[in-house]
C-alpha cells in the first residue's frame, strides 16, 4: 500500500543560506506573518511534545500566546499531563505545521512556568467562557461522564456570577527556551530546504543547512 504526497502544487522559492538572518527569531517572525496571511485554520496551533522522567512520550496541539527573545509562550492547566511531565523533564519540542505554505518549524528547548503576574494579565483578557472552562476542567482526569463537566461548568458559573474571578492557582503560562530552531520547506523532487539553528555558549546562533 501506497500513499500519495498529499501536498500538490507549486513549491515556495528555495531558501538560502545568504537569505537566512542571523537571528532566528526575525525569521519565525518573518513565516509567522505570512502564515497569519495564508488561508490556514488556527494559524497559531503548534505541536507540544514532551516525555516523562522515564522517556514516555507524548504530543499534543496548543496554541502560541506570544514569542519574543525571551522565548514562546503558551497556558495551560499546571496539574494537567503536560504540566506533570514538564515538571518531571523541562526539555520538550514544538513542531508548527505550517501546510498552507509547505513549511515546518521544529524548535527544541527548556520550558519553565512564567511569573503570575503575566499568567493573570492573560487570563483577564481570555472570553468568560474560557476563564470559566479553565476552573471548572481538572485537565487530565478521568471523567465519569459529560454531565459532570457541564455540572462542573454551571456551578462555577454562579459561583462568580457577581464578582470578580481571580487566578486558578492551578493554571498559567509556560515559556518555551529554544535551543535548537529548524526552517523547513518543501523543495520540488523532494530537495527540500532544511536551515538548523543551535544556539552558543554566547548567545548567538551556528547556522547548518541539513540534508532533506
Amino acid at each position: 500500500m501506497s500513499i500519495d504526497d498529499p501536498i500538490s502544487g507549486n513549491s515556495p522559492q528555495p531558501l538560502r543560506r545568504a537569505d537566512m538572518p542571523t537571528d532566528p527569531l526575525e525569521q519565525f517572525q518573518k513565516w509567522f506573518d505570512e502564515i497569519c496571511q495564508s488561508p490556514q485554520h488556527e494559524p497559531t496551533a503548534m505541536i507540544l511534545s514532551t516525555a516523562s522522567a522515564d522517556a514516555r512520550p507524548t504530543a499534543r496541539s496548543v496554541l502560541l500566546k506570544g514569542f519574543d527573545a525571551g522565548g514562546f509562550v503558551f497556558f495551560t492547566n499546571y496539574e494537567s499531563v503536560k504540566a506533570r511531565q514538564i515538571a518531571e523533564n523541562p526539555q520538550v519540542a514544538l513542531t508548527f505545521p505550517w501546510f498552507a505554505l509547505r513549511r515546518q518549524v521544529n524548535l527544541t528547548g527548556r520550558a519553565e512556568k512564567i511569573s503570575t503576574a503575566e499568567s493573570l494579565k492573560y487570563f483577564l483578557t481570555r472570553p468568560l467562557e474560557s476563564r470559566l472552562g479553565a476552573w471548572a476542567s481538572r485537565q487530565s482526569s478521568v471523567l465519569t461522564s459529560r454531565q459532570v463537566l457541564e455540572k462542573k461548568f454551571a456551578e462555577i458559573k454562579r459561583k462568580f456570577a457577581d464578582g470578580e474571578m481571580p487566578l486558578p492557582t492551578f493554571w498559567g503560562g509556560y515559556r518555551v527556551t529554544p535551543q535548537t530552531i529548524e526552517f523547513w520547506q518543501r523543495g520540488e523532487n523532494r530537495l527540500h530546504d532544511r536551515f538548523l539553528y543551535t544556539r552558543q555558549p554566547d548567545n548567538t546562533w551556528q547556522i547548518d543547512r541539513l540534508a532533506p
